[in-house]
């Protein structure tokens, strides 16, 4: 599944003349997802009603845009304005599909790596599982103070009831050919957008008006993937020769970044929640390993269950959501309509 998801997304991102051919699944995707909609908006089918506000933060296409990253940098901007916000998601790649609390210290395969990832980086209480209702229920059962509900991802989770949508669009990728899945990388046609809250993610901020809400991806230095420090003598890893291994939607935007960085970097993709093994990167001894946050959360689990001497030379590249003020006056904005602040 993981190698024909590559062979699909490098399909997409050479135009192969393959991708006719998928047109057909392309249109029973559109009409299953049209129809599902409308039975959810037109009360043919039951929704989830949260007892507090429920903010959607999710994207139309297939792959990463961004979005754990501004979830991360929204939580801590309401917890520093004392909102009592939670956080709920999916939790793809989990062993179990029923509610459960994210903790500190649970791991990938009890709460999917994006869960952990904003935990560690967040502290915010936080839940996942396939039926979101639940899963609020949940949440709301061990917090009962909270005042705001920030879903990661669920936009096409018609289920639950949403008070707000932002969607993240990659102003890089675009939307590709604009087709939808599996002829392209839309989940939902494009005028999805209509209605709801757009952030881009794009660095060229020359290319929106001045009232676009903008986000961008700031890298730090490689950090140690054990031990979370710099390297030797308080320097960090020095630009080299070295592998960039990622497990996420979008890796060409990982290796952009090292490039940018000055490291000569030698790209090994797997499939988006990769599941890391030891022989992922038994042949990888010959140089640094440079990995992303969210695939750290995997290979720090996987170091613990393997003592072998290839984690020592494994470093991670912190990135921080850098967002616009308008995004933060919008933030506040919404906060105000809901009677949150």
């Amino acid at each position: 599944m993981k190698n024909l998801e590559l062979l699909i997304t490098k399909a997409w991102q050479e135009k192969s003349p393959i991708l006719t051919t998928l047109a057909p699944l392309s249109a029973l995707y559109g009409v299953v997802g049209r129809v599902r909609k409308f039975l959810y908006d037109n009360d043919k089918l039951s929704k989830y009603h949260a007892p507090i506000p429920v903010m959607v933060i999710g994207n139309i296409t297939v792959g990463g845009s961004g979005k754990t990253p501004l979830i991360i940098a929204l939580v801590k901007y309401l917890q520093d304005k004392g909102v009592n916000v939670g956080v709920i998601s999916r939790g793809y790649g989990r062993a179990d599909s029923s509610p459960a609390m994210v903790c500190a210290d649970s791991t990938p395969k009890e709460v999917g790596d994006e869960p952990c990832l904003i935990v560690q980086s967040t502290n915010v209480p936080m839940a996942v599982g396939a039926n979101r209702g639940q899963v609020i229920d949940l949440l709301l059962q061990n917090h009962p103070a909270l005042q705001l509900i920030i879903s990661d991802d669920g936009l096409q989770h018609y289920a639950l009831h949403r008070d707000v949508e932002w969607i993240v669009v990659d102003g890089v990728r675009g939307f590709g050919n604009g087709k939808l899945f599996p002829q392209g990388f839309l989940r939902e046609p494009l005028d999805r957008l209509t209605g709801a809250t757009v952030i881009y993610h794009d660095s060229r901020t020359e290319h929106y008006d001045d009232n676009a809400l903008l986000m961008h991806l700031a890298p730090s230095k490689p950090v140690s993937l054990l031990t979370g420090e710099k390297s030797e003598n308080d320097k960090n890893l020095p630009p080299q020769k070295v592998y960039a291994v990622s497990g996420i939607g979008y890796p060409a935007r990982f290796f952009k970044t090292l490039s940018e960085l000055g490291f000569d970097v030698v790209e090994r993709a797997f499939g988006d929640h990769h599941d890391f093994s030891l022989d992922d990167l038994a042949d990888l001894t010959d140089l640094p390993i440079i990995t992303t946050s969210k695939d750290a959360v995997k290979l720090r689990e996987l170091a613990k269950r393997h003592n072998h001497a290839i984690f020592d030379n494994i470093w991670v590249l912190p990135v921080q959501a850098v967002l616009s003020e308008s995004v933060y006056e919008e933030m506040d904005k919404v906060l105000g309509e809901l009677g949150v602040v």
